[in-house]
């Protein structure tokens, strides 16, 4: 006989993904559609995802007993890193979700193999407590994988900093901490935040 937290964790790893159109976006979720059927799916950054297009949506299904929440990913290693996050004492779901929405997977990996608490500290909820937590307990853990397409993404950014005379393997150092969801005068912000550091 199965028990009760048995049963959730089966149910909680049914779903991999969803594949549908992305028929609203509020402030902190969207809906995807799929067989007639809206799945109200927790994200990030709403409006990062296509509106009225269809969309593969990565799916962590969040079930307790007061609370049943589906999580969303555009990427399979950031659904991977969300779920190595909230296996960290003290970090639930709702303090996870922020960091994939503010911050690149490589650049999260990157500051918790380099012990870089102020780093993660940048994020909503993230104090100084949880933040040396989630570098004991993930600290050269998770894997790193090549960004090929950083430099593609980030071609306008390159441009600009460039023509503000920094180097390219300067900037190359810092877009993988760079979101490239934000719109360029914010990510040319966040860039001269960590070049000037």
């Amino acid at each position: 006989m199965y028990e009760i937290h048995d049963i959730i964790k089966k149910v909680s790893n049914m779903y991999n993904y969803i594949k549908g159109k992305i028929t609203m976006q509020e402030s902190n979720y969207i809906v995807l559609e799929n067989n007639n059927i809206g799945y109200q799916i927790s994200v990030g950054n709403p409006f990062s995802f296509p509106l009225d297009k269809e969309a593969c949506v990565y799916i962590y299904s969040y079930i307790r007993e007061d609370e049943h929440t589906l999580y969303g990913f555009k990427t399979i290693e950031e659904k991977e890193l969300f779920l190595r996050l909230i296996g960290v004492k003290g970090l639930g779901p709702k303090m996870a979700l922020p960091m994939l929405a503010t911050g690149s997977v490589i650049g999260i990996i990157d500051a918790i193999d380099r012990e870089n608490i102020l780093y993660l500290k940048k994020f909503p909820k993230i104090g100084d407590k949880v933040a040396r937590q989630i570098i004991l307990d993930l600290k050269g853990k998770l894997a790193k994988k090549e960004d090929n397409t950083s430099v593609v993404d980030f071609e306008e950014l390159i441009s600009v900093l460039e023509s503000l005379g920094y180097k390219g393997a300067d900037i190359k150092k810092i877009l993988p901490q760079i979101n490239n969801d934000l719109e360029i005068e914010e990510q040319v912000k966040e860039a001269l935040k960590l070049l000037l550091k």
